[in-house]
């Protein structure tokens, strides 16, 4: 006869991982920390009293007179670190008031109410960020925060940074050092209404004269209509944004109209690569290959008047075999090739909105955790934070040591 039989080392339906893994190392730090917490404490309250406990009160006529005030126990609190959670003690006192009355005293290191440390909001808040949705993020911190950390917490400690946020929005731009910016917008999905909906975030990131790229403004709006990027624009100029010398832009009617309204004659340089899945949907898929090299060849060639041969030659070709193609390619005019009256070692960063594209890339891998947003604001928020919080680093411009060179006013020939 066989029996079943277990090691005796084996988990069983009534323990978990985790549970035996006791460290003397850990518990000895964290009984220190919290000596080191309450002592920290009853410091405080001694100097506000001017004794310590059960000690005389110290008269010194050359300093400010000390609170007057009795002491009245302790009472406990649970307090979460980087350190864990622990248990603390705090002391309690009344103190007496200008008016006659008292109240308690509050520690200035501890407020009320408090029950985890701003470090531990800043760790929840950086692993929110990271892609992680709020009930992951409870996951991920239970074995060191012990349950104290729920999803509710993690959604508070990030609305933290809200303040932040908006401090940032209402910032001045008088002194930024703007010489190119690049706009673009991308869609999202927000809870509106208890509903899923689409909305659109619209970014703008300005290139400063060392080359180094900064975010300049993110606002959640309902499309990409002109409304909306005027309203983007008003706000820059209105918060002291001086006139860059160059625009770059995806080619959306509604930005070309705000942007030609505001600033009537700014140099901008239509993205490359979304003209070129322009001209690929206006031909039948067999000719997409064809209709590419062709493209390529012009907007990668080493000069300017090799540039405009390869565009000649372009639309004499596709004219006659489709027309739809040449006639998306002149529809782009002048400002496809802008790019072309600028130094040659800044086309590469002026040629594309592939800088901005990066971020809004980065930005739908951090939340393709969570599906749907909360809420609009949320996701403008989000979008800031990431590069706030040094979650996405952005380096300089190619080119930038030529930023200083002045753009050629002639512009392309477009005759072909």
């Amino acid at each position: 006869m066989t029996q079943d039989s277990t090691n005796a080392g084996a988990v069983g339906p009534d323990s978990f991982l985790f549970d035996d893994w006791s460290d003397a190392i850990e518990d000895m730090v964290r009984g220190k920390v919290r000596g080191l917490i309450e002592a920290m404490l009853e410091d405080e309250l001694d100097a506000v009293l001017a004794r310590p406990r059960y000690g005389r009160r110290r008269v010194d006529e050359e300093e400010t007179p000390a609170a007057i005030g009795i002491r009245h126990g302790h009472r406990e609190r649970r307090l979460a670190g980087t350190f864990g959670e622990t248990r603390i003690v705090v002391p309690r006192a009344r103190l007496m008031g200008e008016d006659g009355k008292t109240y308690e005293w509050r520690s200035r290191a501890l407020s009320a109410y408090q029950r985890r440390t701003k470090t531990v909001d800043a760790l929840i808040a950086g692993a929110y960020l990271s892609g992680t949705n709020t009930r992951r993020a409870r996951r991920a911190l239970s074995a060191l925060f012990k349950g104290t950390v729920s999803k509710d917490v993690v959604s508070r400690a990030w609305r933290k940074a809200k303040s932040d946020f908006d401090a940032w929005n209402a910032r001045s731009l008088a002194g930024e050092p703007i010489v190119r910016l690049i706009l673009d917008g991308t869609v999202v999905r927000v809870r509106l209404d208890r509903k899923a909906t689409s909305i659109s975030l619209l970014v703008a990131l300005g290139v400063r004269a060392d080359g180094q790229k900064v975010l300049l403004a993110v606002k959640n709006m309902g499309g990409e209509r002109e409304a909306a990027w005027r309203a983007l624009l008003d706000d820059l100029a209105k918060r002291g944004l001086h006139k860059p010398e160059l625009v770059i832009v995806d080619g959306a009617p509604g930005l070309e109209k705000a942007l030609a309204a505001l600033w009537s004659d700014m140099p901008v340089q239509r993205c490359t690569v979304h003209k070129h899945r322009n001209l690929l949907a206006h031909a039948p898929e067999r000719l997409h290959e064809e209709i590419s090299n062709d493209y390529k060849e012009m907007i990668y060639a080493e000069s300017k008047e090799e540039v405009e041969a390869k565009r000649k030659a372009f639309l004499r070709k596709w004219r006659l075999k489709c027309r739809a193609v040449a006639d998306s390619l002149e529809e782009a005019g002048d400002a496809l090739l802008t790019f072309t009256r600028f130094p040659k070692s800044q086309w590469r960063s002026i040629r594309t909105t592939n800088a901005i594209e990066r971020l809004h890339e980065e930005f739908k891998r951090r939340i393709k955790t969570q599906t749907v947003l909360p809420c609009a604001e949320t996701a403008a928020m989000l979008f800031w934070a990431l590069l706030a919080s040094g979650q996405i680093n952005m380096r300089k411009v190619d080119g930038w040591q030529s930023l200083a060179t002045k753009s050629i006013d002639q512009p392309i020939d477009l005759a072909a």
